[in-house]
Order: C-alpha cells, then structure tokens, then sequence
C-alpha cells in the first residue's frame, strides 16, 4: 500500500473525516504533520501543495488535496487504485 502523508491540525473536523475515510479503505499507518506544532511545516506545506488549509493528503507523490478532494476521489472509484499503486 502507497504511503499517506496528511497535514493536518489537531482541532481540524475534515482531518478527522479524512482519516476515517482512509482507514475504512485499509490505510494503517498516516504519517501526520502537525502544522500546528511545527510552523515551518506549514510554510513547507503552503509551498508543496499551494494551499493554506488542512487536511492536505499525498498519496505516494500524488497531491490528492483536501478531504472534499478525497472524497471525490473515492466516490469517482479513484482512490483504492492510487493507495494499490
């Protein structure tokens, strides 16, 4: 399974819901970065992906983008063939 990188926050209601949505589709382990206790991980964050807010996910080296991004993936059959790859 491809590995998962989540910025995230620890107050984030759509962290929340990404994590749960990854892990109904088998994902065991999420490397989580607190951009709220690390600020230089949000300015590396900003500079990867572009944004501003969390959840950011990457699958592998692919930016999925956010939890409405996730979801779409999902829903669009995109998701489990991108963790398998």
């Amino acid at each position: 399974m491809a590995t998962v990188t989540m910025y995230c926050t620890a107050v984030c209601p759509y962290c929340v819901r990404a994590e749960m949505l990854l892990k109904q589709r088998g994902v065991t382990n999420i490397q989580k970065v607190r951009i709220d206790q690390d600020p230089d991980q949000r300015s590396i964050m900003m500079e990867r992906t572009g944004r501003r807010t969390v959840p950011q996910i990457y699958i592998g080296d692919t930016h999925v983008g956010g939890y409405d991004d996730l979801a779409a993936l999902d829903r669009a059959d995109g998701l489990m063939p991108l963790l398998n790859a």
